[in-house]
């Protein structure tokens, strides 16, 4: 007796489903992380291939993790700048934020008490927001004083606890005083510098965007 037509095509496909193998799932869209910083975070100097946003999604897309990594970095931006922003740099689709600003504050001598409030509150706002965090700190040298390099280094261990978000003690850890590694101004990453940072960062986002 003749197999009707419909029969036969759904053999067919039933027939190819089983050579093609269990059907692949359906991957999500793309985590998205934004950095609140400065120059380093903006990609001072380099192009957006090369600055830290992007070489920083390239790491995390080598640790299995799809991410959109926005720049959100204004140069010479203090932590004062960072919470005056915070609620429109900071889009409403950012599954976490990398708060990576200090440096300036440094680089101005502000006073530790001012940075750690500015710090906090733009903590507290993407609390509220619901955002997660990982926050990235920067390392005061003892040669500028050794009391306020203390005092500014205890900044970020201490908000880190007090909010219970990832702590990346130092953003420029292994870059910082390497000629090789920095643009001329010896302030700034270069491209192997961004890629350094990018490289270390990665697992600690990765980390926190399982959390979230």
């Amino acid at each position: 007796m003749a197999t009707p037509s419909h029969t036969r095509r759904a053999l067919l496909a039933w027939s190819l489903a089983l050579a093609a193998g269990p059907a692949l799932a359906q991957p999500g869209r793309p985590r998205v992380i934004t950095m609140l910083g400065d120059s380093i975070t903006a990609g001072y100097g380099l192009p957006a291939a090369a600055a830290l946003p992007n070489q920083l999604r390239l790491q995390l897309q080598k640790l299995g993790v799809a991410a959109l990594v926005r720049a959100a970095g204004v140069s010479g931006d203090t932590t004062a700048g960072g919470l005056a922003r915070v609620d429109f740099s900071v889009r409403k689709d950012t599954d976490l934020v990398i708060v990576a600003l200090g440096a300036n504050d440094l680089l101005q001598g502000q006073d530790p008490k001012r940075t750690r409030a500015n710090l906090d509150g733009i903590l507290k706002r993407l609390k509220a927001r619901k955002v997660g965090v990982v926050l990235a700190g920067i390392a005061a040298p003892v040669e500028i004083g050794g009391g306020y390099a203390r005092d500014f280094n205890a900044i970020w261990p201490a908000l880190a606890r007090a909010h219970g978000v990832p702590l990346y003690p130092n953003l420029i850890d292994g870059v910082a005083r390497n000629p090789s590694l920095n643009q001329p101004d010896g302030i700034h990453p270069n491209a192997r510098g961004a890629a350094i940072i990018a490289a270390r960062l990665a697992p600690v986002v990765a980390r926190a965007l399982t959390r979230r």
